[in-house]
């Protein structure tokens, strides 16, 4: 079988950025946001009429997303295409207005006596999203006066919205001078200096590559200290106005998670560092070093004459689709379903946006996946997790809009299950002692990134934001802040870091997910746990399948307690995830004495 390389982007709306049917999609929803301006502003509305207004509400808001994702696309394919610009203008101003919208329901709900609102959670359309609504109601009774609340949401288009855009047009412009591994001069983009930063097995050329990579970012520190002050500073202000001080409240909030819960999970991971650490060390002396450096710390393992493990796209999509049908039927049927009807885009190429991400189109209950494939062992497994996304909003597609609405914490379990079930089968079907130690040395990027990584992330972020309250932060000031917390949550091991990390990784610009960090960390715990699940539970599928479609139904203590029967703000659930990480540590240390 030979699959496509590039998305189908066509099947959603046809032309690009000037489709005929786009243009007639935001024709339409303009029309109905209108309708719905209107009648949310009647001074009183019927629970019956209230009823089929969060029905059209709900509606009105999956095709605002299906047009999102859609200019989101165009704009990660080619980010030098300046045609798209006006386009997500125009979609963030179409979710402006969703979100008053919104907020206006938010409010009308919080006056409701109680005994209305029940009569309107009875309402045969409504029970299905109770939980959500309720939680709106919550809600309402947090916000300014609605004229404040349509300032603050119009000021946020060349505000918070606008900064995180801007991000974007500066990293188009970030190029790297550099050179092929056989010394050809070449200019690479940033997606692309990423990728060989990460994943190229030449020691000596990711040791030269990480300076040309962090003065590509010196360049222009300036620009993106800016960028990063101003939409920092956009989201406080707004915090203020709404009498919030702690920069974790709305985070915590967002992903329906306790600080407690989060409290518990940092304690486990810096408790349970030291077996990673000494693995880095390790893994750092079959490199022939004496420390790891920051460009070592994901890169592949490259053992004597065994090479590194690479796939062919095709190959990846049958391996992927073969040992998710070993967990899953459905998980293997949803993929083969992406390959076939070209939901990936994978190409390597030049203009792409860096990373990778899946997004769902509420609207036809499909996804879009983008990212670069290289060929490694690591791209295979991101794929995966990019499906395991796919997977996760699939099962939810008969679900009305708002109980589709899970949280990022949860997202991220479906994804990291996903990448576990190809990441153990690599390992399985190593043939030699030197391909497993290099397979489990794969398997261990996710374990690194959530207790080091995305720990330094954590830390650079709680504390920026506090200094931010004081004033802008200059480059120099995000650099040192940056190392420090790279240091502290590497306990000082490596021999080389970024301080321009702050810059070069997007998900400090996230407009729509403050701190989109701590989530991840909590998604590989929480999906150690369900993994070691299915291995000892004779129907996982339809159990698994459950906890998906309640991930947007319950606060996510509530879930855990549900559907695994544990306590989530104690150590013990969370140390049980870490027990399989150092079971893995202890075999490539016991394998790498070999070598």
């Amino acid at each position: 079988m030979t699959y496509s390389l590039n998305w189908d982007l066509d099947s959603i709306f046809s032309g690009g950025v000037h489709s005929p049917a786009l243009t007639k999609k935001i024709t339409t929803l303009l029309s109905e946001l209108t309708d719905l301006d209107q009648a949310a502003k009647a001074t009183e509305m019927p629970i019956a009429g209230l009823a089929d207004f969060i029905d059209q509400l709900q509606k009105t808001a999956a095709g605002v997303a299906q047009v999102s994702v859609f200019a989101t696309a165009l704009q990660s394919d080619d980010i030098t295409n300046e045609a798209v610009k006006p386009l997500l203008d125009q979609t963030q101003q179409l979710q402006v207005r969703v979100d008053t919208i919104q907020k206006g329901l938010q409010r009308r709900l919080s006056q409701l006596s109680e005994t209305d609102f029940h009569h309107l959670l009875e309402a045969p359309q409504l029970g299905v999203i109770a939980f959500n609504l309720t939680e709106m109601r919550q809600l309402g009774q947090t916000l300014l006066p609605a004229d404040q609340e349509h300032l603050i949401s119009q000021l946020n288009l060349d505000g918070l919205h606008a900064w995180s855009s801007h991000y974007d047009s500066l990293v188009s412009q970030v190029t790297v001078p550099f050179h092929r591994p056989d010394g050809t001069p070449v200019t690479l983009s940033a997606g692309q200096a990423d990728n060989q930063l990460l994943g190229n097995p030449d020691v000596a050329y990711r040791s030269e590559l990480l300076p040309a990579w962090e003065a590509a970012w010196t360049d222009k520190q300036a620009l993106f200290a800016d960028t990063l002050n101003h939409l920092a500073g956009s989201r406080l202000t707004d915090y203020a106005a709404h009498g919030i001080d702690d920069v974790l409240q709305q985070p915590l909030m967002l992903n329906r998670l306790s600080r407690k819960t989060l409290d518990t999970i940092w304690q486990v991971v810096i408790a349970h560092k030291q077996p990673l650490l000494a693995y880095l060390d390790r893994k750092a002396a079959l490199m022939g070093k004496s420390q790891a450096g920051w460009q070592d710390v994901e890169a592949p393992l490259h053992l004597g004459n065994q090479k590194p493990r690479q796939f062919t796209y095709d190959q990846a999509a049958t391996f992927i689709i073969k040992q998710f049908g070993a967990f899953s039927p459905k998980m293997a049927e949803l993929a083969k379903y992406a390959f076939d009807h070209h939901w990936i885009e994978a190409e390597d190429r030049p203009n792409k946006q860096p990373g990778g991400y899946m997004e769902s189109l509420p609207e036809t209950g499909e996804s879009r996946i983008f990212l670069t494939f290289t060929g490694s062992v690591n791209d295979a497994a991101t794929i995966a997790h990019e499906l395991g996304h796919a997977f996760h909003g699939r099962v939810m597609t008969d679900l009305p809009y708002f109980r589709q609405n899970y949280a990022m914490n949860v997202a991220e379990t479906a994804s990291t299950f996903a990448e576990m079930i190809v990441a153990d089968a690599n390992v399985a079907e190593a043939k030699t002692p030197a391909e497993k130690l290099m397979l489990l040395d794969a398997k261990m990027v996710n374990p690194l990134a959530m207790f080091l990584n995305i720990h330094a992330r954590y830390l650079f972020e709680t504390r920026f934001y506090e200094q931010r309250k004081q004033g802008v932060l200059t480059p120099s000031a995000l650099n040192t802040l940056m190392l420090q917390a790279q240091e502290e949550a590497f306990d000082h091991r490596l021999s080389s870091y970024s301080p321009h990390f702050w810059a070069s990784k997007g998900h400090f610009y996230i407009d729509d997910v403050p701190f989109y960090n701590f989530p991840y960390t909590f998604g590989y715990l929480f999906s150690l746990g369900l993994y070691a699940k299915s291995q000892t539970t004779e129907h996982f599928e339809s159990a698994y399948i459950a906890l998906l479609r309640d991930t947007a139904n319950m606060s996510t203590e509530a879930l855990a307690q549900k559907h695994l029967g544990v306590d989530l703000t104690q150590p013990e659930f969370w140390e049980a995830g870490t027990a399989l990480i150092e079971k893995d540590v202890a075999e490539f240390m016991r394998l790498s004495q070999d070598f």
